[in-house]
């Protein structure tokens, strides 16, 4: 059974005993450094370090509270009124029935007859008192879930200021006052009195999560994609970035460099939170290189009113290929919300793309009431800009336009394109996250520069309303242009779908997708082809292959691969021929999210891959097709990741993700999976559909995890051939001086 623990802060600090015997730590009063181990975080707050123990709830009490519950606390370590005079006391695991003394003001009177907690008399335990008062930690005060949870930046070059994190115990929202989308991970299981109940998550669960090969900082808090460029011979990835807590504030620009956008290199804080004008947050920007190989880059700032206005930054020496340190111009902001736009409803400036009249064009997010739009600018100089009329596109009913995107990609060749790029060849796309339902949606059509508008191929797939990039956790991504291999690449923020109150505990939050090339499908020419860029394939290992396995109706086959946590796996797919005449036509649609997920039996479906199962199946994760014949005789096609048995935990949001995927004829069914430990990243027919889900196993971790294929159809049988490559860590790491430039 998991107990809470009681624990407090004492000015003279020498050593900690707590939480069952877990771990013992010196700790020298006079040292700030903070520390970290495998099972305490220690922060540093003013002169006195802050203990806190990974695997506990921690509770604030006070004389007020009255009787403490039998048998409820694991530890409890309590120290009076006085921090400096009072004598510490800790009461064991399974203390009987406790309640609190009447304190007197003198804490040292030795005439004193108060009890303490245990019923005993102060003089027969002044030998225990004493040990304790020079042998125990006591920790802190309101620490982390029914009170504040303190975090301290430790990392050389970040803010040392700490900042204090609500609780977790009441659904918080961040975001939304500060006139951005919703950033809280939401809380899922509520006891009666409207609290969250947490599951007891320890640390080899919580560290079994942490990515192998997906971007993340360190520690702490990450959300959108931010200027990402090629430059000097190094990918720069910029992030919003919170330095103090693992949930959304205090956002500034982390910065990272690769040679391959799968090794990563953590450099220094690009841009922080340091002028009234971006106070309140340095928030998405983008990056534009200018053809004399000038860098420029526009970003949103919240000000010390919160009102959203652009500003410019470039780097500080053009001549370093790392870009380390930027300067903001001098007169920011460079815009304003314009008349009729709302102050929070101004943000996320485009990569600028040339004009037939040699000037710079960006595109910037908003909404008119509930109507989505993206407003267009020109300037010659990035200092000053005209507003022009109207608007690239305007869809009603879709809510404000967050991190807009627009790009060219080419209808005949496979390269990707320059923003800059246009003409009857060139098909553009606009994208935008929709501030509402939080989801990327991407529209393809054809770009007027003269109109300066945007007229969509299928108004029934209009921006904000139709394709989606990812169908599962996928928002405010970015793309750039990598003039180094010619390819357009896409990222994407992935946030977690737990509770904030696990990833406090474990002390991050986020990742980015595996970067993703993408670009027109040739054969339908109604939407993207999205694929991991082919650096990927370098951290392949081993692998295993399986040809023509059949699966029977209702059978899961186990796969027999050397481990289970970080994979790229390749499978196709064939239904036989005899099911698919005598499957019976229907006009009723099948849709991934409300049908029952993978155990909604049907004649040709569902069936794929379990990815993340225990042996026993009481943790899986299937990832599959689901193939109907509707009234036509035509097949239609879905695509499915299913998290409801992802995971035993409760405080788990486990969402079934999915959508329709088209398959031409003559193709076989096909997909891509990416697992890397808590994300699944998988790629039907070639890129068509993606979907990429969090997963918080708390039983298929490490060598329990196990892949099956599985058929739950009742009346095909498939026949399987799958590829399986384990993948290496990527090794993802602060940069040294020492590193070969």
């Amino acid at each position: 059974m998991h107990y809470p623990c009681l624990i407090l802060k004492h000015e003279f600090l020498r050593s900690c005993n707590l939480c069952s015997n877990r771990s013992r730590i010196q700790n020298d009063q006079n040292v700030k450094d903070s520390i970290i181990t495998s099972t305490w975080r220690v922060a540093t707050k003013g002169d006195y370090p802050t203990w806190v123990h990974s695997s506990c709830d921690f509770l604030s009490i006070s004389p007020e509270s009255g009787n403490l519950a039998l048998y409820k606390y694991s530890n409890v370590a309590m120290i009076l009124s006085n921090p400096i005079l009072s004598s510490p006391h800790f009461l064991s695991q399974n203390h009987p029935e406790m309640s609190f003394p009447s304190f007197s003001d003198n804490l040292h009177d030795s005439t004193s007859s108060t009890p303490l907690l245990n019923g005993s008399h102060p003089r027969k335990n002044m030998k225990r008192t004493l040990l304790i008062l020079f042998g125990l930690l006591l920790l802190v005060s309101m620490v982390a879930y029914n009170g504040l949870y303190t975090v301290s930046n430790i990392e050389q070059g970040e803010p040392s200021n700490t900042k204090t994190v609500p609780s977790t115990k009441s659904h918080v929202s961040r975001g939304v006052s500060n006139g951005v989308s919703e950033k809280s991970n939401r809380l899922f299981s509520i006891n009666s009195i409207g609290e969250s109940e947490n599951y007891p998550w320890n640390n080899s669960m919580l560290s079994w999560q942490r990515t192998a090969f997906h971007f993340q900082p360190e520690k702490n808090w990450m959300n959108d994609p931010n200027g990402p460029l090629y430059y000097k011979g190094w990918y720069h990835f910029f992030y919003q970035y919170n330095p103090n807590a693992a949930v959304w504030g205090d956002i500034v620009w982390g910065h990272s460099v690769s040679r391959d956008m799968i090794h990563w290199l953590h450099l220094p804080l690009a841009m922080v939170n340091d002028q009234w004008y971006d106070i309140n947050g340095v928030w998405t920007g983008s990056a534009t290189i200018l053809p004399n190989g000038q860098i420029i880059m526009l970003y949103t700032g919240s000000t010390n009113e919160s009102v959203q206005v652009q500003n410019l930054a470039y780097p500080a020496d053009p001549s370093d290929p790392l870009l380390v340190d930027w300067i903001k111009y001098p007169n920011n902001p460079v815009l304003f919300p314009p008349p009729g736009i709302g102050y929070k409803d101004f943000r996320d400036p485009t990569t600028a793309w040339l004009t037939s009249e040699g000037k710079w064009r960006i595109t910037i997010g908003s909404k008119l009431n509930k109507t989505g739009i993206a407003l267009v600018y020109d300037t010659e100089d990035f200092k000053t800009y005209e507003l022009k009329e109207g608007t690239l596109r305007a869809v009603a009913g879709t809510g404000m336009w967050e991190c807009v995107d627009f790009y060219p990609v080419s209808k005949m060749a496979e390269n990707g394109l320059d923003t800059s790029s246009n003409g009857a060849e060139v098909k553009h796309v606009v994208k935008v996250s929709l501030d509402d339902d939080r989801h990327d949606y991407y529209s393809i059509g054809n770009y007027d520069e003269k109109k300066i508008s945007f007229i969509p191929d299928d108004v029934k797939n209009d921006v904000g309303i139709g394709l989606r990039y990812d169908y599962g956790i996928f928002y405010a991504s970015k793309t750039f242009y990598d003039q180094s291999k010619g390819r357009r690449v896409l990222w994407g923020w992935i946030g977690e779908s737990d509770s904030e109150y696990a990833d406090i505990t474990k002390g991050w939050a986020s990742v980015q997708s595996i970067p993703r090339t993408v670009k027109l499908d040739k054969k339908t020419r109604s939407n993207l082809l999205q694929w991991p860029v082919a650096e990927v394939d370098t951290l392949r290992l081993r692998s295993d292959e399986f040809k023509n396995l059949k699966a029977k109706p209702g059978s899961v086959v186990s796969l027999n691969i050397e481990s289970a946590t970080q994979l790229d796996i390749v499978a196709e797919f064939e239904i036989n021929k005899e099911a698919l005449e005598k499957a019976t036509e229907s006009n009723v649609e099948y849709r991934c999210s409300t049908n029952g997920g993978a155990a909604k039996r049907g004649a040709l479906g569902p069936f794929g891959l379990l990815v993340l199962a225990d042996e026993g199946l009481s943790e899986y994760t299937p990832v599959y097709f689901y193939v109907i014949k509707g009234s036509d005789g035509h097949l239609k096609t879905s695509f499915c990741s299913d998290q409801s048995r992802s995971s035993q935990a409760t405080d788990v949001n486990k969402q079934i993700f999915g959508s329709f995927v088209p398959v031409l004829e003559g193709e076989k069914l096909s997909v891509r999976i990416l697992v890397d430990h808590s994300i699944v990243e998988s790629f039907a027919q070639g890129g068509r559909t993606c979907i990429a889900s969090r997963v918080y196993p708390t039983r298929a971790i490490y060598g329990a995890a196990r892949l099956f294929l599985f058929n739950n159809a009742t009346e095909a049988t498939v026949t399987a051939s799958i590829k399986i490559w384990q993948l290496n860590s990527a090794f993802i790491r602060p940069f040294h001086p020492g590193h070969k430039i």
